[in-house]
C-alpha cells in the first residue's frame, strides 16, 4: 500500500513526538538509578571533609539521613539475618532496626574520617540483574584506585534504593552480615544481635573501625 505524501508526513510527524516524549524518560532512567549512590558519595565526602575536628556524634547526624534515604534499611537487614526475622516481636524488630541503622551509619563515619582529595567516581556499564541494577564505582585516592564498591540498586515505593553493596565487584556486605549475624539470633530472639550492634557503634566512636 502506498500512502498519500499527506498522510505520510502526519504519521512522520507523530512517530518524531513520540520519540521526543519518550527520549527524556530513557535520559532520565539512569540518572534515577544512580541518584542513591551518588548521594551516599556525596554525603561520605562531607563527612570525610569534616574530619575528626568535628564530633563523632555530629558527623553521625550529618550522615543518618542520607543512609537512610539511600539505602534500603529493612530489606537489608532481613536478608542479612534470614528467615528468622519474621518470628522476631515487632518490639524486637523495631530496636533491631534503630539498632542496625545507628551501626551502618557509624561504621561509614569511622571508617570516612578524614579527606586527602579522595574522589568518588561512578563508572560506566551499569549491569542489569532481574529487577535490580548494578552500579560500578571506584575510590580513587592520590590519583589512584583505592577501592572498587559496586552497589545493587532496586525500585521501591521511595524511588530507587541501595540494597546491598558488593565489595571488589563480588563480596557481598550483605552475605557477610549473615555470616556474622547467624550465631547471635540463633535463639529465635534479636536481644544478642541487639546488643552486639550498639556495643559496636560504641566502639566505633571511640575509634575503632571495621
Amino acid at each position: 500500500m502506498i500512502l498519500a505524501p499527506r498522510l505520510v508526513s502526519r504519521c512522520m510527524f507523530v512517530l518524531s513526538l513520540l520519540l521526543a516524549l519518550a527520549a527524556p524518560a530513557r535520559a532520565q532512567a539512569p540518572s534515577a538509578v544512580i541518584a542513591p549512590v551518588a548521594a551516599l558519595n556525596a554525603g561520605l565526602l562531607r563527612v570525610m571533609q569534616e574530619g575528626k575536628d568535628t564530633s563523632f556524634q555530629t558527623r553521625m547526624q550529618l550522615l543518618t539521613p542520607i543512609v537512610q534515604s539511600s539505602f534500603d534499611l529493612p530489606l537489608i537487614l532481613r536478608n542479612s539475618i534470614g528467615g528468622r526475622y519474621a518470628n522476631f516481636p515487632a518490639q524486637e524488630k523495631t530496636e533491631l532496626l534503630e539498632s542496625f541503622t545507628q551501626f551502618t551509619v557509624a561504621s561509614y563515619v569511622a571508617n570516612f574520617d578524614s579527606f586527602s582529595g579522595e574522589r568518588f567516581d561512578i563508572l560506566p556499564g551499569l549491569r542489569q540483574v532481574g529487577a535490580e541494577t548494578v552500579v560500578p564505582t571506584r575510590i580513587l585516592s592520590g590519583g589512584t584506585e583505592a577501592a572498587k564498591l559496586d552497589y545493587v540498586v532496586h525500585p521501591t515505593t521511595a524511588g530507587y534504593q541501595i540494597a546491598d553493596v558488593l565489595l571488589d565487584g563480588s563480596i557481598s556486605r550483605v552475605a557477610v552480615q549473615r555470616s556474622d549475624f547467624r550465631s547471635l539470633v540463633a535463639s529465635g530472639h534479636a536481644g544478642a544481635l541487639i546488643t552486639m550492634l550498639r556495643d559496636k557503634v560504641a566502639s566505633f566512636a571511640n575509634g575503632a573501625r571495621q
